[in-house]
């Protein structure tokens, strides 16, 4: 096997796209894809530019919810993806025949549920939501990008991707992300896993330190609201 150097201009090797819902300061509702994302216990780690809508609204509010839509969301996302809700539009984007839109709820035709906790919508047509909250930020790219930690407050899935037999497992098998590779949108191939595929045998319940249930119990956990 050989190697051969190169200079890619992204690095974006394959990572699930997140729907960001946050508040406008006029109180509506902004909608921000993106996928420079990855998870630590209850914590998510955002990379965002820092004169999106979406980085805007969130450091300002202090709350988002991250919404994954499935492999077969693809018009969705691609109906927001050259879209931003900052006005006057930035330069970077303007040149890359950004449009503004304000109400990104109806562009993609999507449906505001509203959160429990965090006072931003959650998108009803995405199997997987998260209310989160920010925790900390940092820029770096002198002050074009931010990284910014959030917490996970309280997560909802659909009942067709619960793992039968648990109360707090997505079943792998039923789940279908959408994935960015290199700007292109991807799903996961299907077939069920092998007999040996939990990594190394490590469960995933090793990790409960990282994410505790919120009360420290499942006893405690609040009344989960049933997805149709």
């Amino acid at each position: 096997m050989s190697h051969s150097q190169i200079s890619p201009a992204i690095y974006y090797w394959g990572t699930p796209v997140v729907l960001i819902s946050t508040k406008n300061e006029d109180g509506s509702s902004n909608i921000g894809p993106m996928s420079s994302a990855f998870w630590l216990g209850n914590r998510c780690i955002l990379g965002l530019e820092f004169d999106s809508q979406t980085t805007i609204n969130l450091l300002r509010a202090g709350e988002c919810v991250l919404n994954l839509p499935s492999d077969d969301m693809i018009a969705t996302v691609n109906a927001l993806a050259r879209t931003t809700g900052t006005y006057p539009m930035p330069d970077f984007k303007q040149a890359n025949g950004y449009r503004y839109v304000k109400d990104k709820f109806a562009e993609a035709s999507l449906t505001a549920q509203a959160s429990e906790i965090v006072n931003v919508p959650r998108i009803e047509q995405c199997p997987v939501q998260m209310e989160a909250r920010l925790v900390q930020r940092m820029t770096t790219k002198g002050g074009f990008l931010e990284i910014i930690e959030v917490e996970l407050l309280r997560t909802y899935v659909i009942d067709k991707i619960r793992m039968k037999g648990h109360k707090h497992r997505v079943d792998p098998d039923n789940w279908r992300p959408m994935i960015m590779s290199f700007q292109q949108l991807y799903g996961l191939r299907e077939g069920g896993r092998t007999q040996e595929s939990v990594l190394a045998g490590i469960q995933e319940e090793n990790y409960r330190a990282l994410a505790p249930l919120p009360g420290g119990s499942e006893d405690n956990l609040p009344q989960e609201k049933q997805i149709e």
